[in-house]
């Protein structure tokens, strides 16, 4: 007999190996599938064991197929109750055209028209048509007029083993699982007692189909139907000593795997998923699930050699790229930092995200997901590596010099700046250097002349100047900010294209929002042990505001196992402190995309999911409005003094609307929940009718870090808890 295994693109290579290790007869690799001989027993078999085939045909009739009538009569050559019932079901599978059938529907059409035209002719009766459940499925393949007529052995797509019910989001197919572990060799790691890891597991499918090549599982002892289950030529006895074989070699594989088979993910729902689908494969006993983010993978403890093995979001389905770019770059650091002597493999319908990774890929396959072309890239992780505590994202010229400090003459004004700065550099920078701060205030109008205010981040300065009363001289004021960009340089130790200048004026309305550059250059920097992307030069501020410090810190330690809301959340950083404390949940309210987004490269960065941390682009009062039901347990709103974005459906104004906004937000806490408030209008008083209402508790002082003393207003700070 002559069969034919169909396959995915791509995987052709992986189902000849598979086939010959299946013993068939003269197996020839083509497009789509592998061709093979042999009995029934060889077909069976191929269905029962393979774990990369999607379907096994048996070709058994070719006829002219050039028009509709020719296709008709070739198929009425065949005596089509050797293979059915009178009275039976069928369904047809077509593919391809010719001159005279141009649609596969109608080529469908009339080869069921043939079949059903001839057994009633016979018989008086006549087969019906189901699409679900066939007693026969019927497969033709027309190619240059010639009709190839076959049936389909496999019945459903034998990728279908019948363990998942329920998949995550993009799930893959069991047979693509399969057919990447073959190309990692996992079989032969498997041999060596190896372990296997999937840091971003989702259903199972990955770690699943290894225990079942592992355990020597058939693929299809779960399936309960084939093609040729109520095909009148199958051959019983053949088939159930193939059943037999199989349970035997599963019982007896069961007891020597040794491996070990690790699977993680953020999302406790689909991780549950995952365990169901492990216990109906009958081998959840092997599988570890473990709900874990991205940023606590470690190697298990005692295994010098395994697979990391992932299939991580890219963008096609999941997520934003900009987003995964930190993703991807997380998940290569903590390859390098802890899996030293492991192979990893990711597979992505994305590959320029593997660059993100900065690991030299030993092996490349193309492949298909779906419809999706996608590459395996494989990685012997040879050494380990500490990830840099600053990175600036845009690579700059290295090949540059770096520029020397500009040495000038000092005014009066200007020597006083100095020896201040020198002075609170010596405070400041031993006090970060203790509290391990790598962001502060340095300067904040401390002297009136110099009307900036200059930020540390690592080892760039972020300087901004307050726009000068009109009473000042607009040549003096532009001479003294000269001389503060002159002074810095000598006074830091920093080149002076690390100095990044801004001019800060009150915003209004949408203005905050607005780019100030294009040049997208972004910097990673660390606070509160949280990794924070900040971009000093595009926007007016820098994504992080240094003053929200110790109530961050606050949050952090006070989030663990908490739902926690973020309103006016800009990118998020706080929501971000609350989930590396522990939080069950973030949800971050803001109406910029912008910030949003940003916010999202955070949590990425950070390795957590967004399956637990929300991200929703709305008007916080209309989204508070919206919402019914005490669903949080900590909540954090900072509102803009003054906002009339054209996104918002009127005007905020913080002193006149803060009641309103804090009754919402404490609609929303469940008994022995807590609300802080916070703003940074400098004449903001807070209602007294609040403190008949709520507890309420003034921790301004508290929540103003010793860089901010000075300036004690930069903000108010309130708590808020209900009094029942």
């Amino acid at each position: 007999m002559k069969f034919f295994a169909t396959c995915p693109k791509g995987l052709e290579p992986v189902l000849f190996d598979e086939l010959q290790a299946l013993n068939v007869e003269q197996p020839k690799q083509t497009l789509a599938g592998v061709y093979f001989g042999g009995g029934l027993e060889a077909a069976y078999r191929v269905c029962l064991w393979s774990r990369v085939a999607n379907r096994v045909l048996l070709e058994f009739h070719r006829g002219p197929g050039e028009t509709a009538e020719q296709l008709y009569q070739s198929v009425q050559e065949v005596r089509w109750l050797d293979h059915m019932r009178p009275a039976g079901t069928l369904t047809i599978d077509f593919t391809g055209q010719s001159e005279g059938i141009n649609h596969s529907r109608f080529g469908a059409q009339k080869v069921k028209d043939a079949i059903v035209d001839q057994i009633r002719d016979e018989t008086g009766r006549r087969p019906s048509v189901e699409r679900l459940r066939p007693d026969l499925r019927i497969n033709v393949h027309l190619q240059r007029g010639e009709a190839s007529i076959a049936i389909d052995l496999s019945g459903d797509s034998l990728h279908r083993r019948g363990y998942r019910l329920k998949a995550g989001m993009a799930p893959m197919k069991e047979n693509l699982a399969a057919a990447l572990l073959y190309r990692c060799g996992w079989p032969d790691k498997a041999a060596r007692e190896e372990a296997i890891l999937d840091p971003m597991c989702g259903s199972g499918t990955l770690l699943i189909e290894a225990v079942l090549m592992a355990a020597d599982i058939a693929p299809g002892l779960m399936r309960k139907e084939y093609g040729f289950t109520f095909w009148t030529q199958h051959q019983k006895a053949i088939w159930q000593d193939l059943i037999d074989e199989a349970e035997q070699r599963r019982e007896a594989g069961l007891q020597q795997v040794k491996s070990r088979f690790e699977g993680f993910d953020s999302d406790a729902k689909v991780l549950n998923t995952a365990r169901d689908n492990a216990r109906r494969a009958g081998v959840e006993s092997l599988i570890h699930f473990e709900r874990r983010e991205l940023s606590r993978l470690s190697r298990p403890t005692g295994e010098e050699a395994g697979l990391v093995i992932t299939n991580p979001p890219y963008g096609e389905r999941l997520g934003d790229e900009p987003t995964l770019f930190f993703l991807y770059q997380h998940l290569g650091e903590r390859l390098k930092a802890d899996f030293a002597g492991w192979q990893g493999a990711v597979f992505t319908g994305n590959p320029e995200l593997c660059k993100m990774m900065k690991l030299a890929s030993d092996k490349t396959y193309k492949l298909y997901n779906g419809a999706i072309p996608s590459q395996l890239q494989i990685f012997n992780i040879r050494q380990r590596a500490v990830p840099e505590v600053v990175e600036v994202i845009d690579v700059q010229d290295d090949s540059a010099e770096p520029a020397e400090p500009t040495v000038v003459e000092l005014s009066n004004g200007a020597q006083m700046l100095v020896n201040r700065l020198n002075k609170n550099l010596k405070q400041l920078g031993k006090w970060a250097k203790r509290q391990d701060i790598s962001c502060y205030r340095l300067y904040d109008s401390d002297l009136p002349e110099y009307a900036v205010a200059i930020d540390i981040y690592g080892d760039w300065a972020h300087v901004q100047e307050y726009q000068a009363p009109k009473s000042i001289d607009t040549v003096k004021a532009f001479t003294r900010l000269q001389e503060v960009v002159a002074v810095l340089p000598q006074v830091l130790g920093f080149p002076a294209e690390q100095i990044v200048l801004k001019q800060r004026r009150r915003q209004q309305g949408i203005s905050q929002y607005e780019k100030q550059d294009q040049t997208a250059n972004f910097m990673e920097v660390r606070e509160g042990g949280c990794r924070i992307l900040v971009n000093l030069q595009d926007y007016l501020d820098t994504g992080l505001f240094l003053d929200h410090r110790p109530v961050c810190l606050q949050i952090q330690q006070q989030a663990k196992g908490k739902d926690f809301l973020n309103l006016f959340s800009y990118t998020s950083t706080v929501s971000l402190h609350a989930a590396q404390g522990g939080a069950r949940s973030t949800t971050s309210v803001d109406m910029s995309a912008t910030y949003l987004n940003w916010a999202r490269k955070n949590f990425a960065l950070n390795g957590f999911a967004e399956t637990r941390n929300h991200f929703i682009q709305e008007d916080c009062i209309k989204w508070l409005k919206a919402q019914k039901g005490e669903n949080f347990d900590l909540i954090f709103m900072d509102p803009p003094t003054f906002s009339n974005s054209k996104r918002m459906h009127d005007v905020l104004d913080v002193q006149r609307d803060h009641v309103e906004l804090i009754d919402l937000a404490m609609g929303l806490l469940r008994p022995g929940g807590k609300l802080i408030f916070s703003n940074n209008y400098r004449r903001f008083k807070l209602d007294p009718q609040l403190n008949e209402r709520y507890e309420v508790k003034d921790i301004s002082r508290q929540s103003i870090d010793l860089d901010f003393k000075r300036n004690q207003r930069i903000h108010q700070c309130f708590e808020l808890c209900r009094t029942e």
